[in-house]
Protein backbone atom coordinates (compact mmCIF):
# COMPACT_ATOMS: atom_id res chain seq x y z
CA UNK A 1 0.00 0.00 0.00
CA UNK A 2 2.83 2.43 0.85
CA UNK A 3 4.55 1.59 -2.41
CA UNK A 4 1.32 2.23 -4.29
CA UNK A 5 0.82 5.61 -2.60
CA UNK A 6 4.39 6.60 -3.42
CA UNK A 7 4.00 5.64 -7.05
CA UNK A 8 0.69 7.52 -7.29
CA UNK A 9 2.24 10.70 -5.92
CA UNK A 10 5.25 10.37 -8.18
CA UNK A 11 2.97 9.94 -11.18
CA UNK A 12 0.95 13.04 -10.28
CA UNK A 13 3.90 15.39 -9.82
CA UNK A 14 6.16 14.09 -12.56
CA UNK A 15 3.70 15.13 -15.24
CA UNK A 16 3.80 11.78 -17.05
CA UNK A 17 0.01 11.68 -17.11
CA UNK A 18 -1.85 9.58 -19.61
CA UNK A 19 -5.36 9.78 -20.98
CA UNK A 20 -7.95 7.17 -20.11
CA UNK A 21 -7.70 5.67 -23.57
CA UNK A 22 -3.94 5.20 -23.30
CA UNK A 23 -4.35 3.71 -19.80
CA UNK A 24 -6.81 1.18 -21.17
CA UNK A 25 -4.36 0.28 -23.90
CA UNK A 26 -1.67 -0.34 -21.28
CA UNK A 27 -3.97 -2.52 -19.18
CA UNK A 28 -5.44 -4.65 -21.93
CA UNK A 29 -3.60 -7.67 -23.29
CA UNK A 30 -5.55 -9.65 -25.84
CA UNK A 31 -8.96 -10.39 -24.38
CA UNK A 32 -7.95 -10.28 -20.74
CA UNK A 33 -7.89 -7.13 -18.67
CA UNK A 34 -5.06 -6.82 -16.15
CA UNK A 35 -6.18 -5.73 -12.73
CA UNK A 36 -5.33 -2.01 -12.29
CA UNK A 37 -2.65 -2.20 -9.62
CA UNK A 38 0.96 -1.05 -9.42
CA UNK A 39 1.65 -1.61 -13.12
CA UNK A 40 -0.74 1.26 -13.93
CA UNK A 41 1.40 3.74 -12.05
CA UNK A 42 4.82 2.74 -13.30
CA UNK A 43 4.02 1.75 -16.88
CA UNK A 44 5.97 3.64 -19.53
CA UNK A 45 4.92 1.42 -22.41
CA UNK A 46 2.75 4.11 -24.03
CA UNK A 47 5.59 5.42 -26.17
CA UNK A 48 3.28 7.54 -28.26
CA UNK A 49 3.08 9.92 -25.27
CA UNK A 50 6.81 10.28 -24.63
CA UNK A 51 7.56 12.34 -27.76
CA UNK A 52 5.43 14.38 -30.11
CA UNK A 53 5.44 16.18 -33.44
CA UNK A 54 6.41 19.84 -33.36
CA UNK A 55 7.87 22.72 -35.36
CA UNK A 56 10.84 24.15 -33.48
CA UNK A 57 13.81 26.48 -33.86
CA UNK A 58 17.31 25.76 -32.53
CA UNK A 59 18.59 29.27 -33.16
CA UNK A 60 17.20 32.66 -34.14
CA UNK A 61 17.13 33.71 -37.76
CA UNK A 62 15.06 33.75 -40.90
CA UNK A 63 12.62 31.13 -42.12
CA UNK A 64 15.24 28.43 -42.69
CA UNK A 65 15.68 28.02 -38.92
CA UNK A 66 12.23 26.36 -38.68
CA UNK A 67 12.61 22.59 -38.25
CA UNK A 68 10.02 19.81 -38.06
CA UNK A 69 10.63 17.00 -35.59
CA UNK A 70 8.75 13.93 -34.42
CA UNK A 71 10.90 13.70 -31.30
CA UNK A 72 10.05 16.78 -29.27
CA UNK A 73 9.72 15.79 -25.62
CA UNK A 74 6.15 15.39 -24.46
CA UNK A 75 5.10 18.37 -22.27
CA UNK A 76 5.11 17.94 -18.50
CA UNK A 77 2.72 19.33 -15.91
CA UNK A 78 5.02 21.17 -13.50
CA UNK A 79 2.36 22.95 -11.44
CA UNK A 80 -0.97 21.64 -10.12
CA UNK A 81 -2.97 24.34 -11.95
CA UNK A 82 -1.74 23.33 -15.42
CA UNK A 83 -3.39 21.26 -18.14
CA UNK A 84 -2.13 19.42 -21.21
CA UNK A 85 -4.03 20.30 -24.40
CA UNK A 86 -4.10 18.23 -27.56
CA UNK A 87 -3.81 20.87 -30.29
CA UNK A 88 -6.48 20.75 -32.99
CA UNK A 89 -5.58 24.12 -34.51
CA UNK A 90 -3.13 26.97 -33.90
CA UNK A 91 -2.53 30.31 -35.59
CA UNK A 92 0.31 32.71 -36.29
CA UNK A 93 0.74 36.30 -35.13
CA UNK A 94 3.39 38.92 -35.98
CA UNK A 95 5.04 38.19 -32.63
CA UNK A 96 5.86 34.67 -33.87
CA UNK A 97 7.84 36.08 -36.79
CA UNK A 98 9.58 38.54 -34.46
CA UNK A 99 10.43 35.81 -31.95
CA UNK A 100 11.82 33.62 -34.72
CA UNK A 101 14.13 36.50 -35.64
CA UNK A 102 15.26 36.88 -32.00
CA UNK A 103 13.30 40.02 -31.14
CA UNK A 104 12.60 40.22 -27.41
CA UNK A 105 14.85 37.26 -26.56
CA UNK A 106 16.55 39.03 -23.62
CA UNK A 107 13.30 40.01 -21.91
CA UNK A 108 11.60 36.68 -22.56
CA UNK A 109 14.60 34.70 -21.28
CA UNK A 110 14.64 36.86 -18.16
CA UNK A 111 11.00 35.90 -17.62
CA UNK A 112 11.73 32.23 -18.24
CA UNK A 113 14.72 32.14 -15.91
CA UNK A 114 14.77 35.26 -13.65
CA UNK A 115 17.53 33.89 -11.39
CA UNK A 116 19.70 32.86 -14.36
CA UNK A 117 20.02 29.30 -13.09
CA UNK A 118 20.14 27.78 -16.57
CA UNK A 119 22.83 28.01 -19.19
CA UNK A 120 22.72 30.44 -22.08
CA UNK A 121 20.41 29.56 -24.96
CA UNK A 122 18.47 27.23 -22.67
CA UNK A 123 15.25 28.26 -24.40
CA UNK A 124 16.08 25.99 -27.35
CA UNK A 125 14.55 23.96 -28.85
CA UNK A 126 11.81 26.59 -28.91
CA UNK A 127 8.29 26.08 -30.25
CA UNK A 128 6.52 29.15 -31.62
CA UNK A 129 2.78 29.87 -31.86
CA UNK A 130 0.55 31.48 -29.26
CA UNK A 131 -3.05 30.56 -30.16
CA UNK A 132 -4.52 27.12 -29.53
CA UNK A 133 -7.88 25.44 -29.87
CA UNK A 134 -8.06 21.83 -28.78
CA UNK A 135 -9.13 19.26 -26.23
CA UNK A 136 -7.83 18.83 -22.68
CA UNK A 137 -5.91 15.61 -22.27
CA UNK A 138 -4.90 15.78 -18.60
CA UNK A 139 -5.42 18.19 -15.69
CA UNK A 140 -3.21 19.08 -12.74
CA UNK A 141 -4.37 18.29 -9.21
CA UNK A 142 -5.77 21.78 -8.51
CA UNK A 143 -7.70 22.22 -11.78
CA UNK A 144 -11.40 22.16 -10.89
CA UNK A 145 -13.16 24.09 -13.67
CA UNK A 146 -11.98 21.83 -16.51
CA UNK A 147 -11.74 18.10 -17.10
CA UNK A 148 -10.21 15.80 -19.72
CA UNK A 149 -12.26 15.90 -22.91
CA UNK A 150 -13.28 19.57 -22.59
CA UNK A 151 -12.87 21.64 -25.75
CA UNK A 152 -10.91 24.77 -24.87
CA UNK A 153 -9.16 27.72 -26.46
CA UNK A 154 -6.29 29.83 -25.12
CA UNK A 155 -3.42 32.17 -25.89
CA UNK A 156 -0.15 30.95 -24.39
CA UNK A 157 2.28 33.68 -23.18
CA UNK A 158 5.41 34.17 -25.33
CA UNK A 159 7.78 33.05 -22.58
CA UNK A 160 6.27 29.54 -22.68
CA UNK A 161 6.64 26.80 -25.27
CA UNK A 162 4.27 27.50 -28.14
CA UNK A 163 1.35 25.80 -29.82
CA UNK A 164 2.65 24.72 -33.24
CA UNK A 165 2.94 21.27 -31.78
CA UNK A 166 0.89 18.16 -31.09
CA UNK A 167 0.39 18.97 -27.40
CA UNK A 168 0.93 22.05 -25.27
CA UNK A 169 0.86 22.90 -21.56
CA UNK A 170 -1.20 25.86 -20.38
CA UNK A 171 -2.25 27.26 -17.02
CA UNK A 172 -5.84 26.80 -15.96
CA UNK A 173 -5.98 30.60 -15.63
CA UNK A 174 -5.12 31.00 -19.32
CA UNK A 175 -7.76 28.73 -20.86
CA UNK A 176 -11.48 28.99 -21.46
CA UNK A 177 -14.17 26.73 -22.86
CA UNK A 178 -14.26 27.07 -26.63
CA UNK A 179 -17.47 28.56 -28.05
CA UNK A 180 -19.54 25.66 -29.31
CA UNK A 181 -20.57 27.58 -32.41
CA UNK A 182 -16.98 27.68 -33.71
CA UNK A 183 -14.84 24.98 -35.27
CA UNK A 184 -11.32 24.55 -33.94
CA UNK A 185 -9.97 26.30 -37.04
CA UNK A 186 -12.17 29.32 -36.41
CA UNK A 187 -11.57 29.35 -32.66
CA UNK A 188 -7.78 29.31 -33.05
CA UNK A 189 -7.93 32.65 -34.91
CA UNK A 190 -9.24 34.66 -31.96
CA UNK A 191 -7.51 34.29 -28.53
CA UNK A 192 -4.22 36.20 -28.95
CA UNK A 193 -5.59 39.10 -30.99
CA UNK A 194 -8.78 39.13 -28.94
CA UNK A 195 -6.93 39.37 -25.63
CA UNK A 196 -4.56 42.00 -27.04
CA UNK A 197 -7.46 44.19 -28.17
CA UNK A 198 -9.32 43.51 -24.90
CA UNK A 199 -6.27 44.58 -22.89
CA UNK A 200 -5.85 47.77 -24.92
CA UNK A 201 -9.47 48.87 -25.02
CA UNK A 202 -10.95 47.52 -21.80
CA UNK A 203 -8.17 47.13 -19.24
CA UNK A 204 -5.97 50.04 -20.38
CA UNK A 205 -8.45 52.23 -22.26
CA UNK A 206 -11.29 51.79 -19.78
CA UNK A 207 -13.94 51.10 -22.42
CA UNK A 208 -16.78 48.69 -21.68
CA UNK A 209 -20.33 47.91 -22.68
CA UNK A 210 -21.68 50.52 -20.26
CA UNK A 211 -19.67 53.58 -21.34
CA UNK A 212 -18.85 52.96 -25.00
CA UNK A 213 -22.18 53.80 -26.58
CA UNK A 214 -21.92 56.77 -28.93
CA UNK A 215 -18.16 57.22 -28.49
CA UNK A 216 -16.05 57.83 -31.57
CA UNK A 217 -13.30 55.22 -31.97
CA UNK A 218 -10.38 55.43 -34.43
CA UNK A 219 -8.46 52.23 -35.28
CA UNK A 220 -5.20 52.22 -37.24
CA UNK A 221 -4.26 48.92 -38.87
CA UNK A 222 -7.90 47.90 -38.90
CA UNK A 223 -7.63 44.94 -41.31
CA UNK A 224 -5.16 42.89 -39.22
CA UNK A 225 -6.01 40.38 -36.54
CA UNK A 226 -6.21 42.87 -33.66
CA UNK A 227 -7.93 45.48 -35.82
CA UNK A 228 -10.70 43.20 -37.10
CA UNK A 229 -11.44 42.05 -33.55
CA UNK A 230 -11.36 45.61 -32.17
CA UNK A 231 -13.88 46.80 -34.76
CA UNK A 232 -16.34 44.08 -33.78
CA UNK A 233 -15.80 44.64 -30.05
CA UNK A 234 -16.47 48.37 -30.30
CA UNK A 235 -19.58 47.84 -32.42
CA UNK A 236 -20.82 45.22 -29.94
CA UNK A 237 -20.50 47.89 -27.24
CA UNK A 238 -22.24 50.57 -29.30
CA UNK A 239 -19.28 52.66 -30.44
CA UNK A 240 -18.84 54.56 -33.71
CA UNK A 241 -15.80 53.13 -35.51
CA UNK A 242 -13.52 54.78 -38.05
CA UNK A 243 -11.12 52.27 -39.61
CA UNK A 244 -7.84 53.09 -41.36
CA UNK A 245 -6.71 50.43 -43.84
CA UNK A 246 -6.04 49.92 -47.55
CA UNK A 247 -8.78 50.13 -50.16
CA UNK A 248 -8.45 46.37 -50.74
CA UNK A 249 -9.57 45.75 -47.15
CA UNK A 250 -12.40 48.28 -47.06
CA UNK A 251 -15.08 45.73 -47.94
CA UNK A 252 -13.96 43.48 -45.08
CA UNK A 253 -13.90 46.16 -42.39
CA UNK A 254 -17.27 47.56 -43.52
CA UNK A 255 -18.74 44.07 -43.28
CA UNK A 256 -17.39 43.85 -39.72
CA UNK A 257 -19.24 47.05 -38.83
CA UNK A 258 -16.89 49.99 -39.45
CA UNK A 259 -18.88 53.21 -39.93
CA UNK A 260 -16.16 55.12 -41.78
CA UNK A 261 -13.19 53.74 -43.72
CA UNK A 262 -10.08 55.77 -44.56
CA UNK A 263 -7.73 54.48 -47.26
CA UNK A 264 -4.19 55.26 -46.16
CA UNK A 265 -2.97 54.90 -49.75
CA UNK A 266 -5.25 57.58 -51.20
CA UNK A 267 -3.59 60.78 -50.07
CA UNK A 268 -2.61 62.26 -46.73
CA UNK A 269 -4.28 60.21 -43.97
CA UNK A 270 -3.89 62.97 -41.39
CA UNK A 271 -5.65 65.49 -43.59
CA UNK A 272 -8.49 63.04 -44.32
CA UNK A 273 -9.00 62.37 -40.61
CA UNK A 274 -8.94 66.07 -39.73
CA UNK A 275 -12.04 66.48 -41.86
CA UNK A 276 -13.93 64.23 -39.42
CA UNK A 277 -15.19 65.08 -35.91
CA UNK A 278 -12.69 64.53 -33.06
CA UNK A 279 -12.39 61.11 -31.45
CA UNK A 280 -12.81 59.77 -27.92
CA UNK A 281 -10.40 56.84 -28.29
CA UNK A 282 -7.58 55.84 -30.65
CA UNK A 283 -6.12 52.33 -30.99
CA UNK A 284 -2.81 52.42 -32.85
CA UNK A 285 -1.57 49.12 -34.32
CA UNK A 286 0.88 50.88 -36.64
CA UNK A 287 3.08 53.21 -34.58
CA UNK A 288 5.96 55.11 -36.13
CA UNK A 289 5.04 58.52 -37.60
CA UNK A 290 1.37 57.90 -36.83
CA UNK A 291 2.03 58.47 -33.13
CA UNK A 292 3.36 61.97 -33.76
CA UNK A 293 0.16 63.46 -35.18
CA UNK A 294 -2.75 61.13 -34.38
CA UNK A 295 -3.18 62.17 -30.69
CA UNK A 296 -4.14 65.63 -31.96
CA UNK A 297 -7.32 64.04 -33.35
CA UNK A 298 -8.64 63.38 -29.83
CA UNK A 299 -11.09 65.55 -27.91
CA UNK A 300 -9.13 67.64 -25.40
CA UNK A 301 -9.91 67.64 -21.68
CA UNK A 302 -12.66 65.06 -22.02
CA UNK A 303 -10.91 61.89 -20.86
CA UNK A 304 -10.02 60.89 -24.42
CA UNK A 305 -7.29 58.22 -24.64
CA UNK A 306 -4.62 57.21 -27.13
CA UNK A 307 -3.42 53.58 -26.76
CA UNK A 308 -0.59 52.13 -28.82
CA UNK A 309 0.47 48.50 -29.15
CA UNK A 310 3.81 49.49 -30.68
CA UNK A 311 6.22 49.99 -27.78
CA UNK A 312 10.02 49.96 -27.42
CA UNK A 313 10.04 47.78 -24.30
CA UNK A 314 11.43 44.53 -25.78
CA UNK A 315 13.79 46.46 -28.07
CA UNK A 316 15.17 48.43 -25.11
CA UNK A 317 15.80 45.26 -23.10
CA UNK A 318 17.48 43.55 -26.07
CA UNK A 319 19.70 46.56 -26.66
CA UNK A 320 20.46 47.74 -23.11
CA UNK A 321 19.88 44.70 -20.91
CA UNK A 322 17.08 44.02 -18.47
CA UNK A 323 17.79 46.70 -15.83
CA UNK A 324 18.79 49.56 -18.14
CA UNK A 325 16.14 48.58 -20.68
CA UNK A 326 13.36 48.71 -18.12
CA UNK A 327 14.67 52.03 -16.81
CA UNK A 328 14.78 53.53 -20.29
CA UNK A 329 11.27 52.23 -20.99
CA UNK A 330 9.94 53.74 -17.78
CA UNK A 331 11.47 57.13 -18.58
CA UNK A 332 10.01 57.04 -22.10
CA UNK A 333 6.46 56.16 -21.10
CA UNK A 334 6.53 58.61 -18.18
CA UNK A 335 7.74 61.48 -20.35
CA UNK A 336 5.17 60.86 -23.07
CA UNK A 337 2.31 60.42 -20.59
CA UNK A 338 3.06 63.75 -18.90
CA UNK A 339 3.53 65.52 -22.23
CA UNK A 340 0.14 64.41 -23.53
CA UNK A 341 -1.60 64.94 -20.21
CA UNK A 342 -0.59 68.59 -20.39
CA UNK A 343 -2.46 68.70 -23.72
CA UNK A 344 -5.61 67.27 -22.16
CA UNK A 345 -5.42 63.66 -23.35
CA UNK A 346 -4.29 60.33 -21.91
CA UNK A 347 -1.38 58.42 -23.45
CA UNK A 348 -1.06 54.68 -22.77
CA UNK A 349 0.84 51.57 -23.84
CA UNK A 350 -0.88 48.19 -24.05
CA UNK A 351 0.38 44.62 -24.19
CA UNK A 352 -1.06 41.17 -24.67
CA UNK A 353 -2.31 39.78 -21.35
CA UNK A 354 -3.20 36.06 -21.00
CA UNK A 355 -6.54 35.69 -19.25
CA UNK A 356 -9.02 32.84 -19.24
CA UNK A 357 -11.56 35.11 -17.57
CA UNK A 358 -11.38 37.62 -20.43
CA UNK A 359 -11.71 34.78 -22.91
CA UNK A 360 -14.91 33.78 -21.09
CA UNK A 361 -16.30 37.26 -21.82
CA UNK A 362 -15.15 37.07 -25.43
CA UNK A 363 -16.79 33.64 -25.75
CA UNK A 364 -20.12 35.15 -24.68
CA UNK A 365 -19.84 37.77 -27.44
CA UNK A 366 -19.01 35.04 -29.96
CA UNK A 367 -21.95 32.89 -28.87
CA UNK A 368 -24.28 35.89 -29.18
CA UNK A 369 -23.11 36.50 -32.76
CA UNK A 370 -21.42 39.83 -32.03
CA UNK A 371 -17.86 38.60 -32.67
CA UNK A 372 -16.97 36.53 -35.73
CA UNK A 373 -13.63 34.87 -36.61
CA UNK A 374 -11.75 36.39 -39.54
CA UNK A 375 -9.56 33.71 -41.14
CA UNK A 376 -7.58 34.75 -44.18
CA UNK A 377 -5.87 31.44 -44.96
CA UNK A 378 -5.48 27.94 -43.51
CA UNK A 379 -2.24 25.93 -43.82
CA UNK A 380 -1.67 22.28 -43.02
CA UNK A 381 0.84 21.34 -40.33
CA UNK A 382 3.42 20.45 -42.99
CA UNK A 383 3.17 23.97 -44.44
CA UNK A 384 4.21 25.97 -41.37
CA UNK A 385 7.22 27.58 -43.16
CA UNK A 386 4.87 28.74 -45.93
CA UNK A 387 2.55 30.20 -43.33
CA UNK A 388 5.43 32.20 -41.83
CA UNK A 389 6.42 33.52 -45.25
CA UNK A 390 2.84 34.53 -45.94
CA UNK A 391 2.64 36.40 -42.62
CA UNK A 392 5.95 38.14 -43.31
CA UNK A 393 4.52 39.45 -46.56
CA UNK A 394 2.21 41.77 -44.62
CA UNK A 395 -1.16 43.14 -45.81
CA UNK A 396 -3.04 40.86 -43.42
CA UNK A 397 -6.81 40.59 -43.68
CA UNK A 398 -7.52 38.49 -40.63
CA UNK A 399 -5.58 35.51 -39.29
CA UNK A 400 -3.32 32.79 -40.65
CA UNK A 401 -4.33 29.44 -39.12
CA UNK A 402 -2.46 26.12 -38.86
CA UNK A 403 -4.46 22.89 -38.97
CA UNK A 404 -3.64 20.01 -36.62
CA UNK A 405 -2.45 17.41 -39.11
CA UNK A 406 0.74 16.57 -37.22
CA UNK A 407 2.07 13.70 -39.30
CA UNK A 408 3.52 11.69 -36.39
CA UNK A 409 5.59 8.60 -37.20
CA UNK A 410 5.22 6.52 -34.05
CA UNK A 411 5.16 2.72 -34.38
CA UNK A 412 1.91 2.25 -32.50
CA UNK A 413 0.06 4.98 -34.37
CA UNK A 414 -1.10 5.12 -37.97
CA UNK A 415 0.84 7.64 -40.03
CA UNK A 416 -1.34 10.50 -41.21
CA UNK A 417 -1.22 12.31 -44.52
CA UNK A 418 0.36 15.75 -44.54
CA UNK A 419 -1.81 17.07 -47.35
CA UNK A 420 -4.23 19.95 -47.12
CA UNK A 421 -7.33 18.87 -45.21
CA UNK A 422 -9.27 22.08 -45.57
CA UNK A 423 -11.08 23.88 -48.36
CA UNK A 424 -11.76 27.58 -48.53
CA UNK A 425 -15.21 26.95 -47.08
CA UNK A 426 -14.35 27.13 -43.37
CA UNK A 427 -17.84 26.03 -42.39
CA UNK A 428 -16.86 22.47 -43.24
CA UNK A 429 -13.71 22.42 -41.09
CA UNK A 430 -13.83 20.22 -38.01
Amino acid sequence: MYLKMYLLSRRAYSGLLFSQSSMATCLRRGKSLIKPCICRNISLSCQRYTVMASWIIDRYGRNDVLRFTNNMMFPIIHFPNEVIIKVHAASLNPIDVNMRNGYGAAALNAKRDPLKLKSARSEFPLTLGRDVSGVIMECGLNVSYFKPGDEVWAAVPPWKQGTISEFVVASGNEISHKPKCLSHIEAASIPYVGLTAWSAMNQIGGLNQDNCSGKRILIFGASGGVGTFAIQLMKAWGGHVTAVCSQDSSTLVKKLGADDVIDYKSGDVAEQLKMLPLFDFILDNVGGPTEKWSPDLLKKWSGATYVTLVTPFLLNVDRLGVADGMLQTGVTIGTKAVKHLCKGIHYRWAFFTPSGQSLDEIAKLVESGKIHPVVQQVFSFSEVPKAFLKLEGGHARGKTVISANHGRKIKDRRQQSLGDLFTTDLKHNA
